[in-house]
């Protein structure tokens, strides 16, 4: 970082552009030594991370450095890398294509997007397209250019993947587009001779697509230790860089600096790349809240997984499988995504809503799950509405009412909300099992109550339903299924669930709760003071 410190710095939110970062002053992370790994090598790179990771920012400086910018990279750790270097900062010709923020919907938009940048180049090289297909053109390009440079040339797209994931309901045009990159794409192999460097991106890998399958000598380091932290920012970097950032942020949250990080931590940190590599944040969300100095859920306000939500609901995902460390995968299912594979865990983790937890190196698998809180409950209040109806801020059954009710022990109320909700329980045809929906809700309700709730608690003799703590109470829940309330609560009596909290000082309630599947309804209710 080489911004002033000072106590109005220019923050790179939002900012994709290395030249204008630069330019401008803004705050910049130095991740040139990974560029500079990069960049000594010939083979093809390919990289998966989730939207607004960086992705655009490693591609934009990668093109500053192969159109010999070295102005742009003073006092950063590539400069002194490549000091003794005689052939550094020599521009190439470079050919960078940026598929990001287009609208693939329409018909031929693909081709558009892609001719639009051939005519830029063919001006600049003079090249003429009289009668030439697209990969034509695109051919003719690479190979004048080597030519009038005398230099090969250096090939950068940028969310590859974009014209396909934008048509995950339309297969048709997806196909379409899919073809359309083989040929296009496919000169990255038939006109090797004039190529130096090629560098992809994507959020996610379609499996069996010609980009990769052409390509045999891609090397993916989407799951690599060396390049983990490509993308991101590793608490190093967080603490090295931006400690005028969390001062401010402390203040304004009336909190000390430790917290401030702690929070910040639990909020945008635990994405995890490799299974040994350096853990990152999430850059957009902590840049967004140090410009805004709160704690908001950022990356999941740019857009909601509303495709992943129809998925799992569909299938009848088990949703609690995302609190119970019972989500696996292998390092194959993490990087390729085939639209015909049933599994939602592969693009659940390349979108970014889940990450490696655990490894384990014997059988070669991976333990997934939410990597923090702004994930957590992002993905769960999406959720929600799949499976409860009308069930919004302000509707008298949504999440914050709920909590208010709980945070005042107004228990005739909690139990008025709960009876709404499950009143109001989703499902498309008769033969639907209610069990599911039933588990469902109440992982999602008692979940969304964040820090208050704890579902399915494990004590040393059992494990209780629900656990919700608050200043002045704890409400111990035991749900059944066609039983009564006061089953419910022999089970909390017989298994000692309140033992653990004979000395707290807090009022603690035994919850017993009792649903009726044939009617799809609580049915009975009970609770005993401790």
């Amino acid at each position: 970082m080489n911004a002033a410190n000072n106590q109005n710095r220019n923050l790179p939110a939002g900012i994709q552009d290395f030249e204008k970062l630069r330019e401008l002053q803004y705050v910049y992370v130095d991740k040139t030594e990974y560029v500079y790994k990069l960049v000594k090598s010939s083979i093809p790179f390919f990289l998966s991370r989730p939207r607004r990771f960086g992705k655009s920012l490693l591609l934009s400086t990668l093109k500053a450095y192969w159109e010999g910018k070295k102005e742009l990279f003073r006092g950063l750790a590539i400069e002194q890398l490549e000091k003794d270097n005689p052939e550094a900062w020599i521009p190439y010709p470079v050919f960078y294509f940026d598929l990001n923020g287009k609208d693939y919907t329409k018909e031929n938009a693909m081709e558009d997007v892609l001719s639009e940048y051939l005519i830029q180049w063919e001006k600049q090289y003079h090249c003429e397209s009289v009668e030439l297909s697209l990969e034509g053109r695109f051919a003719n390009l690479l190979i004048n250019a080597h030519k009038q440079t005398g230099r090969r040339c250096v090939v950068l797209v940028d969310e590859y993947d974009k014209p396909l994931l934008d048509l995950i309901d339309n297969s048709e045009l997806q196909e379409r587009n899919k073809s359309l990159f083989k040929g296009f794409f496919g000169n990255l192999k038939s006109c090797d001779a004039h190529i130096r460097f090629v560098f992809i991106t994507g959020v996610t890998k379609f499996h069996k697509i010609s980009i990769f399958s052409d390509l045999n000598q891609l090397f993916d380091i989407s799951i690599n230790e060396d390049f983990a932290a490509i993308c991101g920012i590793t608490e190093e970097e967080l603490r090295n860089n931006f400690m005028p950032e969390i001062k401010k942020l402390a203040h304004k949250q009336k909190i000390d600096e430790e917290l401030c990080l702690k929070r910040l931590k639990m909020q945008y940190d635990g994405y995890l790349f490799h299974q040994d590599g350096q853990g990152v944040y999430n850059p957009y969300s902590l840049l967004k809240a140090f410009f805004a100095k709160e704690f908001g859920a950022y990356w999941f306000e740019t857009g909601t997984p509303t495709f992943l939500v129809k998925k799992l609901r569909a299938m009848d995902f088990d949703i609690r499988k995302f609190a119970d460390k019972t989500l696996y995968a292998s390092a194959s299912m993490l990087k390729d995504y085939s639209a015909d594979n049933p599994d939602p865990i592969p693009l659940l983790y390349q979108t970014g809503y889940l990450t490696i937890v655990e490894y384990d190196p014997s059988g070669r698998e991976y333990t997934l799950a939410f990597p923090n809180n702004e994930v957590k409950y992002g993905f769960l209040e999406s959720l929600m509405p799949e499976y409860i109806s009308d069930c919004g801020s302000g509707s008298g059954i949504d999440i914050f009412t709920l909590r208010r009710y709980i945070v005042r022990g107004e228990l005739e109320s909690v139990k008025n909300v709960l009876t709404a909700i499950f009143a109001r329980i989703t499902y498309t045809t008769k033969d639907d099992p209610f069990e599911h929906y039933f588990q469902t809700v109440i992982y999602l309700i008692f979940t969304l109550l964040g820090q208050f709730a704890e579902c399915e608690m494990h004590t040393f003799i059992g494990r209780i339903d629900c656990k919700v703590e608050t200043d002045k109470f704890i409400y111990l829940f035991e749900f059944k299924r066609d039983k009564t309330a006061d089953e419910a609560l022999n089970q909390i009596e017989d298994k000692s669930y309140t033992l653990p909290f004979a000395a707290d000082h807090r009022k603690v309630y035994k919850i017993g709760v009792s649903f009726d599947t044939e009617k799809r309804m609580l049915s009975d209710w009970k609770v005993v003071e401790e």
